[in-house]
């Protein structure tokens, strides 16, 4: 039996755009507990993002990112009988956000661009296009689980 479920912490809306969503990836890019740091990085690589797409808006921009990252399926490794599985789930909505935030950030900081306000500008604009890294992966996490299908009734 699995022990009891940790509460959801709530966040607070971002106080320029007031979005949750804003303030996880704010949390999710900051390091070492430097939060100041990570915000002017964000809104920065938001403004500088808005300037190099002349026809949406920063926001815009972040949302389109944001949903063409989010994963639909996924792989988990299942046993049955000493041999391993990778068995297709679908993704609940609260991990797909998280992946989400989470893919387009390591994949923003591995960018080769001068600084972490190009790499993530640069991450979104290609994310909100679906197209760079982080779009990749969201690719080829649906082709695993569309190739493991066979195995999907192995499902609990």
């Amino acid at each position: 039996m699995r022990r009891r479920r940790p509460p959801v912490r709530e966040v607070l809306p971002d106080p320029i755009y007031n979005n949750k969503i804003i303030t996880k990836f704010i949390n999710a890019l900051m390091l070492d507990g430097k939060k100041s740091v990570a915000t002017k990085v964000f809104y920065g690589a938001l403004e500088l993002a808005e300037k190099r797409s002349n026809e949406l808006k920063a926001i815009e921009i972040f949302e389109n990112a944001i949903t063409n990252v989010k994963p639909v399926m996924e792989v988990k490794s299942r046993r049955v009988g000493g041999a391993t599985y990778q068995v297709p789930i679908e993704v609940r909505p609260i991990r797909q956000q998280a992946l989400a935030l989470r893919w387009i950030v390591s994949f923003a900081r591995k960018r080769s661009e001068r600084t972490m306000v190009e790499r993530l500008a640069n991450e979104l604009l290609d994310a909100a296009n679906s197209r760079g890294s982080a779009f990749k992966k969201k690719e080829d996490t649906y082709k695993m689980a569309e190739a493991n299908k066979a195995f999907a009734h192995y499902r609990w």
